[in-house]
């Protein structure tokens, strides 16, 4: 399944995401108590296997463990990114990881705009899904706009579709706690906006849902 819907160079065993989450909450009962370094290099080593699998399993494990994902460093979170090649490995990482660090502090803007600047179109998407931490109450975020418009307003003219796909994401979760300022966007860009870009958050903004 992976080879259409999201092509990767890692190995892929076929473990659902269900059987992924048990051995994620399986992981969490067996390790309780151990030091949050110990945990992050044993992460490190599960996305140094090259399998996919092993990668969501440690993005997971850290992200819903508060006390372990509250240690990640600007240097761990780039040897957990190893390999990105693909939107799903890219959004579990910058959704439960970097969104969060960048958050509460333990990374910066200027390393979010790093990525945004990158040639990578991995890394710029990630700038981008890393606003949901700053965003999405499921997270912990309880909105920023200044930021958020920040990294959109850089990859706003953006056409690679992985990009184009991620603005509408952040734009979008945006709206949910400002919606003027994205509507004040939406007009102040949309000439340069990509059409999917300016389907998708207006019908958002006009039916509250992502297609009308």
């Amino acid at each position: 399944m992976s080879k259409g819907y999201y092509p990767t160079s890692f190995k892929t065993l076929g473990v659902k995401v269900p059987d992924q989450r048990s051995v994620v909450m399986d992981l969490k009962k067996k390790l309780k108590g151990s030091e949050p370094d110990e945990i992050i290099s044993l992460c490190k080593d599960l996305v140094n296997t090259e399998i996919f699998e092993c990668q969501q399993v440690a993005y997971e494990l850290l992200g819903k463990t508060k006390k372990w994902n509250s240690r990640l460093t600007l240097d761990d979170l780039n040897d957990l990114r190893k390999g990105f090649d693909n939107w799903v490995s890219v959004d579990t990482f910058s959704g439960y990881l970097s969104g969060v660090a960048w958050r509460e502090g333990r990374i910066g803007d200027d390393n979010i705009m790093k990525w945004a600047s990158s040639n990578d179109r991995w890394m710029r998407r990630s700038a981008l899904v890393s606003t949901l931490g700053l965003n999405q109450k499921a997270r912990g975020g309880t909105g920023d706009t200044p930021r958020t418009l920040m990294v959109c307003e850089k990859l706003k003219e953006d056409r690679d579709d992985m990009v184009v796909k991620a603005l509408s994401w952040a734009l979008r979760e945006l709206s949910k706690t400002d919606r003027s300022s994205v509507e004040e966007f939406m007009d102040s860009n949309y000439e340069v906006l990509a059409p999917r870009v300016r389907k998708e958050v207006r019908t958002k903004l006009d039916t509250g849902r992502k297609n009308g």
